[in-house]
């Protein structure tokens, strides 16, 4: 079998990912912790969501 080559089906290393527990989190995370790539567009609905759920927002995708 060959291995993916598609951005958006490779899974976010953990170095990149962290929770809100060390550090505030911003849009960014929040979208790479959900396993996609960071366009404008995501980082927009990252901030929607930040706003609405707040912490429970990121929290949903880490374990």
């Amino acid at each position: 079998m060959s291995e993916p080559t598609d951005v958006d089906s490779m899974p976010t290393p953990d170095a990149l990912l962290h929770t809100g527990a060390e550090r505030p989190f911003d849009p960014e995370d929040l979208v790479m912790a959900s396993g996609r790539t960071v366009t404008p567009e995501r980082v927009e609905w990252a901030r929607r969501a930040i706003e609405e759920r707040g912490a429970a927002a990121l929290e949903r995708y880490l374990p």
